[in-house]
């Protein structure tokens, strides 16, 4: 994990708005997803199929997962076993609802004689790990991860724990070893499908190139020669492509430029074996210039079509972010994590596919970005975790990700108030709830009846009568099921009229637009890009389940087919709607309408 230098910090200022949302509208014709074979995702090996990644018996698989570093540095183990039993360790990563392990590595654990370090083995704690060697630590952490429904990727991160490299070879280490190695650990799996795949080499950068055709730069001539080498030991593997830092002069994150895949693409032996990854940060690794556009953060998904997205959007190739992580210490750190993970999620229209993700990291102790897990090697970082609890997956396996040993439920939430009131909705608040792994979410309750959950702190419940009470109660729940006992009960009663509980104000509102059809559009890409921004210009709340906005267009040459997806919306792209209508007396300038609307979950 290094950044590219793209230039010097510039400020960001965020204006206070109800809601922002990007919208990209498609003229084109919609085809029916494939029917999906039934049964547990995940089983034998793994192969690609377009965009997606599919098991042994054709289902659709979703890696993600989590980093865990320290095989690649001097300790040529996992990090934090100083202080933990690595089975409990794995435990937990699984019960924090992760389905998958990234595990870096460098060239040195192949060397005889490669001793992990710093493992606590008192008090019976990582008891069946004295005297292995680093290999023969993996194989153990490969095993138990398979018997609780992890997947593990191996990332070649380093050619020796000394440091990155640009290259996929240094003076010490060179191409030969890299691909002997490749080879060798390939080889070590070959009978478990528990490793699913390699990371051929962690973040190509300058000087490395794609599709130049020097073969000593050439990252992508030297994938196809070490893809071919692992496949050839193991013709079952999945062989993970990261990009490199330029491409025709662009440049972004190292191992995040992707550009050139689509026109020199990365060819093996074995077909359909081939995941593209890309990897993206925030501020708190560089301060690249797209922070601090005007446009940020609906900037943001442009660049990741342009850099790697396209490859997943038009069908070429499965895309996995290997890294993105942040401390979250900022404001535009904290945008930037809510809108890739709305980019993330799966959308209907690819139907139901979504990018594959491992998080940067598990261990708490990355400089650039902490870790999931807090300083004390122990506790989930529920804030950072929760970001990521929309795109989260199901384990793989007879385990389910599960782990099966997390029976403590979470604390009651506390605090809560209603925060506001129409004459059909109420709005709650409360204060976030603590778990021994993590909490993933919350349940709402209007009298008895569950009538919605949230992962935040905040709900509005919406549809209710004028004039009426009604009393709710939250309960908190964690990846392994368990629910904590309810809150204290508060009472509501909604409005008379549309005010904002008890206080008359006024909810006007009114809607910003952007022209998004950038100079990073194509103008033969059949898209238009509006970006629209809500503003409450009032003095009470909204309810913006009650707010509908329509935006007309004319479709090119009399187009009729249409879809819609959203790029990024500050309530998250699951809290909205969207639709196309088309106009039964054409307007001048317009035959169709979009109209976008909001779920309960959107809030106030």
């Amino acid at each position: 994990m290094r950044p590219a230098d793209l230039g010097p910090p510039r400020r960001y200022t965020a204006m206070g708005v109800v809601a922002a949302i990007l919208l990209a509208l498609l003229a084109a014709v919609t085809g029916t997803a494939p029917a999906r074979a039934a049964g547990t995702a995940g089983a034998g090996y793994w192969h690609t199929s377009g965009r997606q990644i599919l098991d042994a018996n054709g289902n659709s698989v979703r890696i993600a997962g989590i980093n865990w570093f320290g095989f690649e540095n001097d300790n040529h183990v996992v990090h934090g076993l100083w202080s933990r039993d690595y089975k409990n360790m794995l435990d937990q990563i699984a019960a924090t609802g992760y389905n998958t392990l990234r595990i870096p590595y460098s060239d040195d654990i192949f060397k005889s004689g490669t001793m992990p370090s710093s493992i606590d083995f008192s008090s019976g704690k990582n008891a069946d790990l004295q005297g292995l060697n680093s290999l023969q630590v993996l194989d153990k952490i490969v095993d138990y991860s398979g018997q609780i429904g992890l997947k593990v990727i191996l990332d070649r991160h380093r050619p020796d724990s000394s440091g990155q490299s640009a290259l996929w070879y240094t003076s010490s280490v060179p191409e030969s070893t890299w691909i002997a190695d490749l080879k060798s650990i390939a080889s070590r799996y070959a009978n478990n499908p528990t490793v699913v795949g390699i990371d051929l080499h962690n973040e190509p950068h300058d000087p490395a190139c794609w599709g130049c055709g020097d073969t000593t730069v050439d990252w992508r001539l030297a994938a196809q020669r070490g893809g071919d080498a692992v496949l050839s030991a193991n013709p079952n593997m999945l062989i993970f492509v990261e990009g490199v830092q330029t491409y025709n002069g662009d440049s972004t994150w190292w191992g995040g430029n992707l550009e050139g895949a689509g026109t020199y693409p990365v060819q093996l032996d074995v077909a359909n074996r081939v995941v593209y990854s890309a990897h993206d940060y925030a501020t708190s690794v560089s301060n690249q210039p797209w922070f601090s556009d005007p446009s940020f953060p609906g900037n943001m998904p442009g660049i990741w079509d342009k850099h790697w997205g396209y490859l997943f959007k038009n069908n070429i190739a499965p895309v996995w972010v290997g890294e993105f992580g942040t401390t979250l210490q900022s404001t535009t750190d904290q945008t930037w994590l809510k809108a890739l993970v709305d980019y993330l999620r799966p959308t209907s229209q690819y139907g139901g596919d979504s990018f594959q993700w491992t998080f940067w990291c598990w261990n708490p102790d990355s400089g650039d970005t902490g870790g999931i897990l807090k300083d004390d090697w122990q506790t989930v970082d529920t804030a950072k975790d929760g970001y990521l609890a929309s795109v989260k997956a199901p384990g793989f396996g007879s385990g389910g990700g599960g782990g099966g040993t997390d029976t403590t439920a979470p604390s009651a939430p506390t605090g809560l108030v209603v925060s506001g009131t129409t004459a059909s909705s109420v709005s709650l608040k409360w204060s976030a709830s603590t778990d021994n792994v993590g909490v993933t979410g919350y349940d709402v309750y209007r009298g008895s009846t569950k009538v919605g959950s949230s992962t935040s702190t905040s709900y509005t419940d919406s549809g209710l009568s004028a004039s009426t009470a009604y009393s709710y109660t939250v309960k908190a729940k964690d990846a392994a099921g368990n629910v904590s006992a309810a809150s204290g009960v508060v009472t509501a009663t909604t409005s008379a009229s549309g005010g904002g509980g008890g206080n008359p104000g006024t909810g006007a509102v009114k809607v910003q637009y952007k022209n998004n059809d950038n100079n990073d559009s194509s103008p033969t890409d059949n898209q238009i890009k509006p970006g629209l921004r809500v503003v409450n210009t009032g003095n009470s709340a909204v309810d913006l389940s009650k707010v509908t906005i329509r935006y007309y267009f004319t479709g090119d040459g009399g187009a009729s087919g249409f879809s819609t997806s959203c790029d990024y919306a500050a309530v998250g792209c699951s809290n909205v709607t969207q639709k196309v209508v088309a106009l039964s007396s054409p307007k001048s300038g317009a035959d169709h309408y979009v109209e976008i609307g909001f779920t309960s979950g959107a809030g106030t």
